[in-house]
């Protein structure tokens, strides 16, 4: 299987690059995935494809504004870092840019109140921090840090809300769950009338998702890991969907790459945590979900392999095309697709 198997032409007019003006006015492209039949919906029509009984499993994720831009100590060179994850008590794991500058002992200074040293140097531009600060990592943050929109995006967001799904909960992401982008409070509380159960799991995303896959055979990539949790109450709630035979409708490929390495480690949802890195393309059989809430995915990445995983390759390639043709908006702040 190659990488190349997984192109696709897309103009680049139909990459979004802000949000609508209302989350839940994005456009739907419904799949199914048994006869790679296709509707054009909006996204508040999502509840008509909704039953009572499903669960819906969301990622409750929160983006940092984790991309901070400093000087190096020794020569004022400008440094960039994308902070992905903290493996211990202020040591993190950070993209940096231009990593060629960032050497072990290289000190950036971010303000008066945050520096950072380099304690190690890893492959493809990851470089592990200490980070030197007084007061609350947090709040600092907040004051100097952007969101870490992703390299396509060449617009400035006016709204940081915006790159957070209105249920965000638990910091830690160094970019957005964008599938659940499209819900609004309002939406979320009539899908629960119908007797839909709402249940939250949490990934934080880091480079595992959107690291672009540099291998021509597919089966080479490795993915990097990411932290994930579910608690006993929504492992129950899921584990009773699997007995009465009701459907998991996972939304975006976080929460099914969570789901999906919960079970296969232990053969049923129960009350965890750890670090994941799956990787999901064709051949794989899933044991989870039994739908798809997601947004359109970048030529070649590991998510239009998981969605074609899911729906079939042929039935995934053609309703990119369609897509294309019908001029839907493309990744983060683009429209969406249900896979059922």
């Amino acid at each position: 299987m190659k990488t190349d198997d997984f192109d696709f032409y897309l103009p680049e007019s139909l990459i979004a690059q802000t949000p609508l003006e209302k989350r839940d006015s994005s456009r739907l492209l419904v799949l199914d995935k048994k006869t790679g039949s296709i509707d054009h919906k909006r996204f508040t029509d999502i509840i008509d494809y909704l039953n009572e009984g499903d669960v819906l499993v969301l990622n409750d994720t929160k983006v940092l504004p984790a991309r901070i831009i400093g000087t190096k100590t020794d020569t004022n060179a400008v440094v960039e870092l994308l902070m992905l994850k903290e493996t211990k008590k202020d040591i993190w794991e950070c993209l940096s840019k231009p990593a060629k500058r960032v050497k072990v002992g290289t000190i950036v200074k971010f303000s008066d109140k945050l520096s950072a040293e380099c304690i190690e140097v890893k492959d493809d531009g990851i470089r592990i921090f200490k980070l030197i600060y007084e007061g609350i990592l947090l709040e600092i943050l907040e004051e100097l840090g952007e969101m870490p929109l992703p390299p396509y995006i060449h617009e400035k967001l006016k709204d940081k809300t915006r790159y957070n799904t209105v249920y965000a909960k638990k910091l830690g992401s160094a970019a957005a769950p964008t599938a659940g982008l499209h819900f609004t409070e309002e939406l979320l509380n009539k899908i629960k009338k119908k007797g839909v159960k709402i249940e939250y799991i949490t990934l934080h995303v880091g480079l595992g998702t959107f690291r672009p896959v540099n291998v021509e055979d597919v089966t080479k990539h490795k993915m990097h890991s990411e932290f994930y949790q579910m608690n006993e109450e929504v492992a129950d709630v899921l584990n009773e969907a699997k007995r009465n035979k009701k459907r998991i409708i996972s939304v975006g490929t976080t929460s099914t790459r969570t789901l999906e390495t919960i079970i296969n480690l232990y053969g049923t949802f129960k009350s965890c945590s750890g670090w994941t890195d799956i990787f999901i393309y064709p051949g794989y059989k899933f044991r989870s979900i039994d739908c798809l809430i997601t947004n359109f995915h970048l030529p070649k990445s590991t998510l239009i392999m998981l969605v074609s995983a899911l729906a079939g390759k042929d039935n995934i390639m053609n309703a990119y095309k369609v897509a294309v043709d019908n001029e839907y908006r493309f990744f983060s702040f683009g429209d969406s697709m249900f896979i059922k």
